[in-house]
């Protein structure tokens, strides 16, 4: 009787998407979904002939080719743990289970060390690419057992997205390490997609562009320093219309929302003592835009400018915008793979900078061209302490911090709402201030507290009597 190269469980889109990209490529993949009706959709749509649906957990598992691999597409949580707890019962030592959802890295860790105890390998792989990078080539990030990653690699390899025929997958380190770094992919995500809406914000608002024109404007941009996936996407948002005829950017409501990956990667920048702010900012940013109804009564009754459009030198506002958002989006890089440095040595993983930025370089939500650099930077130094120290990075921001400058001061004198840029313009100055006013904030510690303090003139912890004549 045949055996089938891995199974996939879960078949929502994701899911769905993975399973046909695998089969796709030649290998036999067993599928199955807790409730049979999503399978039998799957298999009513898409009747591959190298693609098997069970609906009996046993048949499913008993399917596969020893050793067993079996791939988890599902909800991040309880539904996770429940699958899990429901397979082992039909693995043998030396069998895989890949978690390829979004799960917690801590919750990894865990899972890691439970089905250590059954002899289980197990991978936590982030998977970036949405619905169609699922399908034609997504970037992957498994973390976990080595032995389970040689094994299961000419799937990934194949599966994966491509930049310059490389594959956008690498093993990345430990237990939960694949899951981290999707978590931090995650953040730099939201930084880049507030900055971008705020972009789009300015060119609306300050410059009283029409759709069309700001789409031209974003195609222009996505020839050069800027291309990026997400540039991409946006240039057609803006020339997509509904049935009437609308612009459909003019008509979706102005709430963003989240899945908590974005929250994770704060909550961990706090635990890591890690300056995260304009990825924090852009969380935040979503957080205030749910705020829809007190918005609307604030803009009543709370006071700002009334905004006046520029009208001369446009195309030049334009550059130094175009300027701004690069240094910006650098900025939200740097914040990221700073925090995977931070998390690395806490954690003992060993990540390697430079192979997490090749897994970007295609595939994923965040590919981008500055990636190409971060590669570089990284090969060269994989422990500088901070990629705006790169002279390549080095030279853009001294050359660009000019525009950043202006456009957020004038976007804030006509009161436009920018946290991400002003959060990069922040970090930027804050970074390079040789004496910050952070020896007033120990004075006040040391004053209400006995919290001590150093001193620039002699070595030494100090405490003094303030209030003492």
């Amino acid at each position: 009787m045949q055996k089938n190269d891995i199974g996939v469980i879960g078949m929502a889109v994701m899911g769905r998407n993975l399973s046909l990209n695998i089969a796709n490529h030649g290998y036999h993949v067993s599928i199955f979904n807790r409730t049979a009706t999503k399978t039998k959709q799957m298999i009513a749509k898409n009747n591959h002939k190298n693609i098997f649906p069970y609906f009996q957990i046993q048949d499913f598992v008993n399917s596969l080719s020893s050793p067993k691999c079996i791939l988890l597409m599902v909800k991040s949580g309880k539904p996770t743990d429940e699958t899990i707890s429901t397979i082992i019962p039909y693995l043998n030592s030396g069998d895989i289970i890949i978690d390829g959802g979004n799960s917690f890295y801590k919750d990894t860790i865990v899972r890691y060390q439970l089905l250590l105890k059954h002899e289980i390998r197990f991978i936590g792989s982030g998977i970036s690419g949405g619905e169609y990078g699922a399908l034609t080539g997504p970037a992957i990030m498994p973390g976990g057992s080595k032995k389970a990653y040689d094994i299961i690699f000419p799937i990934l390899k194949k599966i994966s997205a491509k930049f310059n025929e490389e594959p956008c997958v690498s093993y990345v380190g430990p237990d939960g390490a694949g899951h981290y770094v999707k978590m931090v992919h995650n953040g730099i995500e939201y930084a880049d997609m507030q900055l971008i809406s705020e972009t789009y914000c300015i060119l609306k608002k300050l410059l009283n562009l029409s759709n069309k024109n700001i789409s031209k404007i974003f195609d222009t941009w996505n020839q050069g320093e800027l291309n990026s996936y997400l540039i991409e996407i946006t240039k057609n948002i803006f020339t997509k219309k509904d049935n009437s005829g609308e612009y459909l950017i003019d008509i979706i409501l102005d709430e963003a929302v989240g899945k908590g990956t974005g929250k994770w990667t704060c909550q961990e920048a706090l635990s890591l003592n890690q300056p995260l702010n304009i990825i924090t900012e852009s969380v935040f940013a979503r957080y205030l835009s749910s705020l829809k109804s007190q918005r609307m009564l604030a803009s009543q009754i709370l006071a700002g400018p009334n905004i006046a459009p520029i009208v001369y030198n446009k195309e030049d506002f334009i550059e130094k915008l175009r300027q701004a958002l690069y240094l910006s989006k650098i900025i939200a890089y740097t914040q990221g793979f700073a925090q995977l440095s931070s998390a690395s040595k806490k954690y003992y993983w060993n990540l390697n900078c430079s192979n997490i930025a090749k897994i970007f370089r295609s595939g994923c939500i965040i590919q981008s061209s500055c990636l190409h650099e971060i590669v570089k930077i990284y090969k060269y130094d994989n422990v500088i302490i901070n990629l705006l120290l790169s002279p390549i990075f080095q030279e853009i921001a001294n050359k660009y911090q000019h525009s950043l400058r202006e456009v957020v001061s004038y976007s804030i004198m006509q009161g436009i709402s920018i946290p991400a840029f002003s959060s990069a313009m922040t970090y930027y100055d804050g970074y390079r201030t040789e004496k910050s006013s952070a020896n007033l904030i120990q004075a006040q510690r040391d004053y209400f507290g006995a919290h001590t303090y150093k001193r620039y003139d002699k070595a030494g912890i100090y405490h003094t009597n303030w209030i003492k004549e």
